[in-house]
């Protein structure tokens, strides 16, 4: 829109420096009057003449009457199609949406918006995480972006300028949950190549294009069905189990929540000391059932002996409260 507002303003200026030109060199008027004479002449509104014109005046005013109505046709039909045509309201809509995704830092990008997308979608929100949403279905997208929380990017998730305009580079992570295992290799290869150090999390509908996503740069790769038929199966041979692993999760108001938090996160008066000597259990009700040792070791019930050092990562276990003490014990915003 914009080009075509600075050809439209390069197409009136000429005509207007043309006119001005003409009158000041064959009727020998000062700029202005000429000025003005081609104004009142090109928009047609019926004024009369600044000075009495000589014909070599007239012949020119009527050639530049026949040559610069259209101009000012298309000038004016351009402007009236921009307000009233619905295009100022999507201009409107695409400069605001421009802010939101340049004021976006530590975001995730959810590239889909199928079944898996919106579950995706759903939980970010309830957990209070920014992202923003890559889908080329214009039905979906009018469908859902009646949401305010909810910020649609229209386009192809496997071409490279959808990336830059999320603003990949200030991301957090990408999220692909493209229905083709085809087109999600190619949302991770360019999702790589535009931000070598992002996490990349991404679904697979066969265990034949694991490897190749793994391949192509992805940190994660999920098969929903793979979980899907181990949670039923467990309902059969485990179930007790399982319905307290239905209560284990990461995000909710009831329940048992799991929680992790890195060294980077805790306060400085509590970094680098051993387990025990934070008393979480003590103080807030959690307890400790994981730890990830700077080396990326996962450690089940970790000794109260080790020491929490840079680059490692604690897991605690406890309910939605006891995880709200935690929180306020140690400065964490989630």
């Amino acid at each position: 829109m914009f080009k075509r507002f600075f050809t439209i303003f390069l197409l009136l200026a000429g005509v207007t420096a043309f006119g001005t030109l003409g009158y000041y060199i064959i009727e020998g008027w000062n700029a202005f009057d000429s000025f003005y004479m081609t104004v009142i002449t090109v928009s047609t509104v019926g004024f009369g003449e600044v000075h009495e014109l000589s014909t070599a005046g007239r012949l020119f005013t009527s050639f530049l009457l026949i040559t610069s109505i259209g101009s000012f046709a298309y000038a004016i039909s351009t402007f009236t199609n921009y307000l009233i045509g619905g295009e100022y309201t999507l201009s409107l809509k695409e400069y605001k949406l421009n802010k939101k995704l340049y004021k976006m830092k530590d975001h995730i990008i959810i590239c889909g918006f199928g079944r898996v997308g919106r579950q995706v979608a759903e939980d970010l929100l309830f957990c209070e995480k920014d992202f923003v949403i890559i889908e080329k279905d214009e039905i979906i997208i009018s469908e859902y972006s009646k949401n305010p929380k909810y910020i649609f990017i229209k386009g192809d998730s496997t071409k490279d300028n959808v990336f830059e305009r999320a603003e990949i580079t200030k991301a957090r992570a990408v999220i692909s949950c493209l229905p083709e295992d085809a087109d999600n290799v190619y949302v991770v290869l360019t999702a790589r190549e535009k931000c070598s150090n992002i996490e990349i999390i991404v679904r697979a509908t066969s265990s034949e294009a694991v490897s190749k996503l793994k391949m192509a740069g992805a940190n994660q790769v999920i098969l929903p069905a793979a979980i899907g038929g181990s949670h039923m199966a467990s309902l059969i041979t485990n179930p007790t189990v399982s319905e307290f692993m239905n209560m284990v999760k990461t995000e909710g108001t009831t329940g048992v929540n799991i929680e992790s938090i890195s060294f980077n996160e805790l306060p400085a008066e509590f970094q680098n000391k051993t387990i025990g000597e934070l008393e979480v259990k003590r103080q807030t009700g959690v307890t400790i059932i994981g730890f990830k040792t700077p080396s990326g070791e996962y450690i089940i019930n970790p000794d109260w002996s080790l020491k929490v050092l840079p680059q490692s990562q604690l897991f605690v276990l406890g309910s939605t409260e006891q995880i709200e003490n935690f929180n306020k014990l140690f400065e964490i915003h989630q």
